[in-house]
């Protein structure tokens, strides 16, 4: 019974709107508490973005920078609160995790202008594994809100004594917008999509881990956006096209009475050839 009420659960939560995640969360925990743990792991929830009180700089809070009730800075690589025995990333991989959060804030300013990302990185047993969060808010200008965030979570197999990598991705991306017109009134928009792939890639100077898992996060942001395009935003504007005629009253009955002449016409000759 309780996985039948967990595969409800995650259903139900895919078909919320993704603006109140955290809400529909705490209230379907409430109602059955003993999936707490399942629907905590299971659910993805908006980013939520922290200062860093060393530098000043923003960085996004989840489960896989979370030790405790301290978050990690990936920029000072110190918890906050502070934590005296917090997880902390090899030497190496501390290197490689500065690099990436180098190359992903650049991303993220190309594709995004403004917003905030973080990646975390920790080890495994032959490789590592790490997460890349990218979250965009909208201002509100122009009465339009919304959000984008997106959560890439990597895991990285080194193989041939390190010149050769299996890459394995789980990406997904939550979606929301509201507009507010006097014209149109308030309109809700939003969903959340999570899609995998994986790859194996040579590892070299010329195309390092960054560079392998920076190719497979832009492919798939590309096709999740494409495809969030596709269905939320086409099949919007469908429902929306049948449901309002371009045309006025007027004019569709002008057509209507045009058709009834036509056809009052054709029977009239119809009539007098046969006779």
């Amino acid at each position: 019974m309780t996985d039948q009420q967990l595969d409800c659960a995650l259903d139900l939560m895919r078909r919320l709107p993704p603006q109140q995640i955290e809400k529909n969360l705490s209230d379907l925990i409430d109602l059955v508490p003993k999936l707490c743990e399942d629907l905590l792991s299971s659910v993805d929830q908006p980013l939520k973005v922290a200062k860093d009180k060393e530098n000043g700089r923003d960085y996004l809070l989840c489960d896989y920078n979370r030790d405790g009730d301290s978050y990690r800075s990936p920029w000072s690589n110190k918890y906050d609160p502070p934590l005296d025995d917090g997880a902390l990333p090899s030497d190496r991989l501390r290197k490689l995790e500065i690099e990436a959060n180098t190359a992903f804030d650049q991303y993220r300013e190309m594709y995004f202008e403004t917003g905030v990302s973080s990646v975390y990185l920790w080890d495994l047993d032959h490789g590592f594994a790490g997460v890349i969060l990218i979250k965009k808010a909208g201002d509100g200008s122009k009465k339009i809100k919304g959000c984008w965030d997106s959560i890439h979570v990597v895991e990285v197999q080194e193989k041939s004594g390190g010149r050769q990598a299996h890459y394995k991705l789980t990406s997904t991306a939550m979606l929301w917008l509201q507009t507010n017109r006097d014209a149109s009134g308030m309109m809700n928009l939003g969903g959340s999509l999570t899609r995998q792939a994986d790859m194996d890639c040579p590892v070299s100077e010329a195309s390092p881990h960054i560079a392998n898992i920076g190719r497979m996060v832009e492919d798939m942001e590309n096709k999740i956006r494409s495809t969030l395009n596709e269905i939320y935003f086409g099949k919007t504007k469908d429902v929306v096209n049948d449901l309002r005629s371009p045309q006025g009253v007027g004019s569709k009955q002008a057509q209507i009475m045009l058709a009834n002449e036509l056809r009052d016409t054709l029977k009239g000759r119809s009539g007098a050839g046969k006779s």
